[in-house]
């Protein structure tokens, strides 16, 4: 897979995470555990994403 589309589908990846996590927190029985679980992985690929993108995070 080209680099470009490698980073594409991070990116992509990325944003389901991100509704995800916002409908999580919208929902009133929302699971701690799961949300924290969302937010963990939203980040590795955030770094995963700077890491080929050449940009730097910090956390």
């Amino acid at each position: 897979m080209p680099l470009n589309a490698h980073i594409a589908e991070l990116k992509r990846r990325h944003e389901m995470l991100e509704r995800e996590l916002e409908a999580a927190l919208n929902h009133p029985s929302a699971d701690d555990t799961e949300i924290n679980k969302l937010k963990r992985k939203k980040l590795r690929l955030k770094d995963e994403i700077a890491k080929f993108d050449g940009t730097a995070t910090r956390h």
